[in-house]
């Protein structure tokens, strides 16, 4: 049987990265590269090259929505508050 429009089996609907902040899915790029806002507390973050964790360096890929914020070492958040 086909699922219907509006059905309660429909797929999760994601919102984007979440806030470092407040835990909501409301992070998004600013017009200024490497920097990013919630929308829902209004935090400003920055995109850093060097883990605040563990000290890796990595390479700042600035494209808008696929921008990586996880360090590939530790996994913990690249994003400082500015």
């Amino acid at each position: 049987m086909a699922s219907e429009p509006g059905s309660s089996h429909s797929a999760p609907v994601d919102l984007g990265p979440k806030c470092p902040n407040c835990g909501e899915p409301w992070l998004r790029a600013t017009n200024l590269p490497g920097r990013y806002r919630c929308v829902y507390c209004l935090h400003r973050f920055e995109l850093t090259s060097v883990c605040p964790n563990c000290g890796e360096h990595s390479t700042i890929v600035r494209m808008a929505d696929t921008a990586l914020v996880k360090c590939n070492n530790c996994g913990d958040s690249m994003l400082q508050p500015i």
